[in-house]
């Protein structure tokens, strides 16, 4: 499966980065394309480009936060989750996938 995520935390330092490593290894482990954007202290890193989000068959949000841009995933299937949810358990994430 192809699955795109953002994440975000209202400091955006350690968790919004901590949740996308955690993302991006378990994802893979289980087989899934995984590409990760961070919204965090530093903007908009590895920005999710048009091309990758269209492709996606579904979307992660971790995020404590608001997502910037939202508006670029539109029609995606989206699956929101908060943060802390990531960190404490990434697999049980991808069940709800």
């Amino acid at each position: 499966m192809k699955i795109i995520a953002v994440t975000a935390c209202p400091t955006g330092i350690a968790h919004t980065y901590m949740a996308a490593a955690k993302l991006s290894s378990v994802g893979r482990e289980l087989g899934h394309d995984m590409e990760v954007e961070t919204q965090g202290a530093m903007g908009i890193e590895n920005e999710l480009q048009r091309d990758r989000i269209s492709k996606a068959d579904v979307v992660i949000f971790a995020a404590d936060i608001a997502i910037e841009n939202e508006e670029r995933f539109s029609g995606k299937r989206i699956v929101r989750v908060p943060i802390r949810d990531v960190l404490k358990d990434a697999r049980r994430v991808f069940l709800k996938l």
